[in-house]
């Protein structure tokens, strides 16, 4: 039995940092940040919101595309860098505010989590032992970034994204997953516990060599794509769209082009919402819905890389999921 997407929710915080708002901070421009990494503007959560109330939010979305109520699904896998508290688990605080039931628990795999987390809920359903599951990704990573770094204040930003997977109703869903890590590149990016000198100590912040990353993430994301499709049988040729991690636009195009796909197959809804790290491909996915790149039948590949270094990847036939409730 296959297992289908069968919606996806998305939520992003109110709060808008513009690339003209960080000339104000740092050391930086608009015309800097749009070149290297395509990036127009980022999502930026309150003081007070967490990673748990960007995800119930966006697993509410997902519910009601779905048409489905909290207690018609069985399992929450939450995927998340930037969680409330060490414990309890992000996934546990959805469910009590959704008044869901069954399993609920994080995974952690910095960018490549929602992959990893849609891999575990897989196992779960086409196994029988979940009916309907909601799978999110959800960081408020503006809350440890170092706003003195341009290499990286200016790349990341906050939002959720989720989706509800369920058994395939015509033969359609997850065909393949890859999922891979290399311990070796742990120190390319990561979370420093504090930040150098007294002003910082104490404070986590994401460190990132970004030179080395984006060579290792434009090899990986080609690699991981081909790997997958070998597995489901599917041809490159047959993929109408591949939704990468939406790190930077000059991965997503280095990428492309070592595929040799276009932008017509690469999606790429970067420019208006930053690196929001385990919570970009689902947002990516559901803008590329909402502009109709998708129909039923359609192959898709989803794939991403992040720290670990991780990376994942899994090939689709698209059931023909619903874009939005029905009013």
């Amino acid at each position: 039995m296959l297992t289908s997407i069968k919606s996806v929710g998305s939520y992003v915080p109110s709060g808008i940092l513009t690339n003209a708002d960080l000339e104000k901070i740092v050391e930086t421009s608009d015309t800097w940040i749009r070149e290297r990494t395509g990036i127009h503007e980022r999502r930026i959560a309150a003081v007070n919101e967490t990673a748990t109330d960007l995800a119930a939010e966006a697993a509410r979305d997902a519910l009601r595309v779905a048409g489905l109520r909290p207690q018609d699904t069985d399992l929450i896998v939450c995927s998340t860098s930037t969680p409330d508290s060490m414990f309890p688990s992000v996934a546990s605080r959805v469910q009590e505010r959704l008044g869901a039931h069954g399993p609920a628990f994080d995974v952690q795999a910095a960018c490549t989590g929602f992959l990893y987390a849609m891999s575990i809920a897989d196992r779960f359903v086409s196994g029988g032992e979940s009916k309907q599951a909601i799978v999110i990704g959800s960081e408020t990573l503006t809350k440890i970034l170092n706003f003195k770094d341009r290499g990286t204040c200016v790349v990341f930003g906050d939002g959720a994204g989720a989706v509800v997977l369920g058994p395939s109703s015509n033969g359609a869903g997850i065909k393949s997953s890859v999922l891979g890590s290399d311990g070796s590149g742990g120190d390319l990016i990561y979370v420093a516990p504090g930040a150098d000198g007294p002003e910082g100590r104490g404070r986590p912040e994401i460190r990132m060599d970004g030179r080395k990353v984006f060579r290792f993430a434009t090899e990986i994301l080609a690699q991981a794509t081909l790997q997958a499709l070998e597995k489901a049988n599917v041809p490159l040729e047959d993929v109408k769209l591949i939704v990468p991690h939406q790190a930077n636009a000059r991965i997503i195009e280095a990428a492309g082009k070592r595929l040799g796909v276009g932008a017509d197959v690469m999606v790429n809804e970067i420019a208006n919402y930053g690196n929001t790290s385990t919570a970009s491909i689902p947002l990516a996915l559901k803008d590329a819905l909402a502009a109709g790149r998708l129909k039923s039948g359609d192959h898709l590949v989803l794939v991403g890389f992040g720290a670990g270094l991780t990376w994942g990847a899994c090939v689709i036939k698209w059931e023909g999921a619903p874009v939005r409730a029905a009013a």
